[in-house]
């Protein structure tokens, strides 16, 4: 039978030969289901991964029964809470469930943030995967140590202090057979010191060549968030492990956003401090549907409305850090929306209450450019679209000719017929500006072929 843990305690790192693990994950949980039942009668099983034998002998000379054991638990999931406030890895939290968690209703992994012992602090996952763990007791406040229930990926991290992967019949107990997980340690950059475990799990077929790639990856943003703190006792607080720890003024205080700049070529975030923050297109187009619904987005939706049917929330989730690097104090999570401190601070909301209030004269000096003008994306041109239809039709409705003729002669307003209409009945077939307009709209619809 092939081996099939990786980085175990023994410090070997065995995979099977035709990686069966991933190209038939149910065959080679058999064999593994086989070589656990031979094992644990008694009979010699010299395919057995060593540091997984061990592991195993050691948890059951502590009471742990393959058949009906459950984890024990050191805290109540509300007392979780209180420590979740204290610990360093609070700060890097956010960051790693956009790029790891999968929230979404087909989301099947789960993210879990462990402490050193393997103590359960954060879940994070779609809520089907959620009630599957909850049934084994993976929750907030488990003891996932060898001890608490038995061999694991967290477990092994916490033995051996490297990165672990296990798959089926290599955990102990008989109702994770049907789980993988994928687990390695986040030190603190400046001691060394493990901090915490990061856990990716899930059913047997979500485990990929990449799985032990992806976590690497989450654990390296970790510590490099990390290294953004200051070393020593103080570091590990509450006061370092909020919004402050990663805050983007060199003072390292967070600043609020004053402005969303999404009118235009030029999109960017204005905070208090004075400094604007360019974004890329990308990110613009994000940050431009989460500011036009109050009740936010999941990850999957912005995947499909920014990228269309090729749009992976794995995408999202990357962008989402690193708008949240750039400018924090910026997004909320769960769903993704702007935090109640961003709300209405964008141009195109400005636009829009203007509109609402009735000030015209205000709305026309606040809308100077298209939204995302460069923005080819569906859901922008429908954005855009909304916009200006709306500020057309209140400017032809207002009965005021300078407004109306302000607003033709905007590039937004400049294919307006109905607005060329309004200005003739008001001043006259014969008026200078009603003709010089009328005049540039035929030219328009000639070169466009309207």
């Amino acid at each position: 039978m092939p081996h099939g843990v990786q980085g175990t305690g023994s410090g070997r790192a065995l995979a099977p030969p035709s990686d069966l693990r991933f190209s038939s994950p149910g065959e080679y949980a058999a064999q593994l289901r086989r070589a656990h039942d031979l094992a644990l009668s008694g009979q010699a099983q010299p395919n057995v991964n060593p540091g997984i034998w061990a592991s195993w002998q050691r948890a059951l000379a502590d009471g742990i029964d393959p058949d009906k054991h459950l984890p024990r638990h050191l805290h109540e999931v509300a007392d979780v809470v209180a420590l979740r406030r204290a610990h360093p890895l609070a700060a890097v939290v956010p960051a790693l469930s956009e790029l790891l968690a999968d929230e979404g209703g087909s989301g099947r992994h789960l993210l879990v943030l462990a402490n050193a012992q393997g103590e359960i602090l954060w879940r994070v996952g779609s809520p089907a995967v959620l009630r599957q763990a909850e049934s084994l007791e993976f929750v907030e406040g488990a003891d996932w140590s060898e001890a608490g229930i038995g061999t694991n990926a967290i477990s092994e991290v916490v033995v051996s202090g490297r990165a672990a992967q296990l798959f089926s019949a290599e955990h102990l107990v008989r109702t994770h057979h049907d789980w993988a997980c994928t687990a390695s340690p986040i030190r603190d950059p400046h001691t060394g010191q493990i901090l915490g475990i990061l856990n990716v799990s899930g059913p047997l077929d979500t485990v990929t060549v990449d799985s032990m790639r992806m976590v690497t990856c989450g654990v390296r943003l970790a510590e490099e968030l990390l290294k953004q703190r200051p070393a020593g006792p103080a570091a590990s607080g509450p006061a370092a492990s909020g919004p402050a720890a990663s805050g983007p003024a060199a003072s390292g205080q967070p600043q609020l956003v004053i402005a969303l700049e999404l009118l235009g070529d030029h999109p960017a975030v204005v905070f208090t401090d004075g400094r604007r923050v360019p974004l890329s297109l990308r990110r613009a187009e994000i940050l431009a549907l989460l500011d036009s619904r109050n009740r936010g987005w999941s990850a999957d939706e912005l995947a499909y409305e920014v990228h269309g049917e090729t749009g992976a929330a794995s995408t999202i989730r990357i962008e989402m850090h690193r708008i949240r690097t750039a400018a924090a104090g910026l997004l909320e999570s769960n769903p993704y929306r702007l935090t109640d401190a961003a709300q209405g601070t964008s141009d195109v909301g400005r636009v829009l209450q203007s509109l609402r209030n009735g000030n015209l004269t205000e709305a026309l000096d606040t809308y100077a450019a298209p939204l995302l003008s460069r923005s080819a994306a569906f859901a922008i041109e429908s954005l855009r679209v909304e916009l200006n239809t709306a500020m057309g039709a209140a400017l032809r409705a207002s009965g005021s000719a300078e407004l109306i003729k302000r607003w033709c002669a905007t590039d937004m307003g400049s294919t307006d017929e109905e607005a060329v209409h309004e200005l003739r009945r008001l001043l006259g077939p014969q008026d200078a500006g009603y003709l010089s307009f009328r005049a540039r709209s035929e030219r328009l619809d000639r070169e466009f072929g309207l």
